[in-house]
């Protein structure tokens, strides 16, 4: 089988795996507070280009994102997302476990606008008894979105802007954040983001990493004690210099973007391929995840060879899949793929 299911099948990129080689029998110090994280550290703040930036570097997604919101809410507060977003479906229910409500807002194409989070701080705000529902307090968002789209400048500016009005933090989930800034069109980057957000962070699981991700906190409200509770919920690793390693070696000569945009070039080709056969898609994604409408007859058919993410039915006779590409896809397998969807 050839998966394009995700973007995490295969292990780590070789780099990665030789620096992690390379330095397995240095003795440093234990919990992150070695020298290669603190290399990693360095760099993450020259790439955000802001050395006051408080990065520390947890094992997953999920960990990381009911980490940082545990820390930033106060035990009556909640945190507004598209109802499509990671912490409402694909979690488990981890934010809500560690005490806080997720507040969905309704999205087509996986974002949030900046008058949604207006409207639903106004009407928490202006109902005669507040105190009786849960308190927004954070809004979170995702980019890429969990469909593949991304947010531009402009919206994330209106987001940041609403935000510092109502006193809200503002949170991006960067589980595939380099795919999302080498796609075409996108004019983010990572200290527009940096200075946008209140934090941020950089996924490495999806992107090269065997593990890890970098979360970057720019308000001073948030760093303080974070160490603790990432401690609290299983967070801190031990050999922590595992996660440093990853990262500096993956940023320190633009590796993490290289890899990031040859996932977005493939997944363009598999998109012209199906465009030019007439196939429709949920939403346009310019990242590594298209989410495509095709026959059950086909889908079935194109089964034999490649491992899809079902979606979701369409219609009798059409269904939704995901096909999604990776900074490890090999392009004879993309070619292989398109062939079959060519295919009558």
């Amino acid at each position: 089988m050839i998966y394009f299911n995700c973007d995490y099948n295969e292990g780590a990129h070789q780099n990665v795996l030789d620096a992690i080689s390379d330095t397995n029998m240095v003795q440093s110090a234990g919990y992150g507070h070695d020298e290669y994280c603190e290399k990693a550290r360095r760099l993450i703040c020259d790439l955000c280009k802001n050395q006051e930036l408080y990065v520390q570097f947890l094992v997953g997604g999920t960990q990381t994102n009911l980490t940082l919101i545990a820390s930033a809410l106060r035990p009556h507060q909640g945190v507004l997302c598209a109802e499509s977003g990671h912490i409402n479906v694909h979690e488990t229910g981890a934010i809500e476990g560690c005490g806080h409500k997720v507040l969905t807002l309704p999205s087509a194409d996986g974002k949030i606008t900046s008058r949604q989070v207006e409207k639903a701080y106004q009407l928490h705000v202006e109902c005669d008894t507040p105190e009786h529902t849960v308190q927004p307090k954070m809004v979170y968002i995702s980019n890429p979105t969990e469909v593949g789209t991304i947010y531009s400048k402009k919206e994330l500016e209106d987001l940041a802007s609403v935000c510092k009005k109502y006193g809200l933090y503002l949170y991006m989930d960067g589980a595939r954040l380099g795919y999302g800034l080498m796609a075409k069109g996108n004019d983010l980057d990572l200290e527009s983001i940096a200075s946008l957000c209140d934090a941020f962070y950089i996924g490495g699981t999806k992107i090269g990493a065997l593990f890890g991700e970098a979360i970057v906190i720019s308000n001073p409200a948030l760093k303080e004690d974070f160490r603790y509770i990432i401690k609290q919920k299983g967070g801190l690793l031990a050999k922590g210099r595992l996660l440093g390693i990853q990262f500096y070696e993956l940023l320190k000569d633009g590796l993490y973007f290289q890899i990031s945009e040859h996932a977005d070039v493939m997944a363009e080709k598999i998109k012209d391929a199906l465009q030019t056969m007439d196939y429709s898609f949920l939403v346009d994604s310019p990242t590594n995840q298209l989410f495509v409408v095709m026959p059950d007859e086909k889908i079935a058919e194109l089964s034999h060879t490649y491992f899809f993410s079902y979606d979701h039915r369409v219609d009798e006779k059409n269904s939704c899949i995901r096909i999604c590409t990776s900074w490890a896809t090999k392009e004879e397998n993309v070619e292989r793929l398109i062939q079959d969807i060519c295919k009558e």
